[in-house]
């Protein structure tokens, strides 16, 4: 793969099944169930605040990106949010994540965010390098 095959781009109802597909990749607390997944997508798709964005090299979805702009009161407005990034395993380091966290902050500077954030254990080295920097620690309770 070369930088010119790589194409970022908004994700599309057509990308439900490559997208589903690395969404299981996660397998960690939750395992996505395609009913949920098919419920949720046209949703995020019409959402002004939410961006799901593709990775896609030779017309197939290598990784996809989804992220929110949400309003604060402590950061004097708008920040941006990474709910889910995910490379296919084939496919990391060749710029793809780079690439989707790129376009995902360059939305978010469209939006006035302050700031991008995400709770991640995984890749720490990658996210340095990319500028980010370790703030808080990540507090969850599973609810369902």
């Amino acid at each position: 793969m070369t930088a010119d095959d790589l194409v970022i781009r908004r994700a599309e109802e057509a990308d439900a099944d490559a997208v589903f597909a690395l969404a299981r990749e996660f397998g960690l607390t939750f395992r996505p169930e395609r009913e949920a997944f098919d419920a949720a997508l046209p949703q995020l798709l019409r959402n002004k605040d939410a961006l799901l964005l593709t990775a896609v090299v030779g017309g197939r979805v290598h990784g996809y990106l989804l992220g929110f702009v949400h309003l604060t009161l402590f950061a004097n407005g708008p920040v941006a949010w990474v709910e889910e990034a995910m490379v296919q395993s084939g496919s990391r380091r060749q710029g793809i994540g780079r690439r989707l966290l790129e376009e995902f902050e360059a939305w978010a500077r469209t939006r006035r965010a302050g700031y991008v954030a995400m709770a991640t254990r995984r890749a720490p080295e990658f996210y340095h390098a990319l500028g980010y920097e370790a703030s808080a620690t990540f507090f969850r309770k599973v609810l369902r």
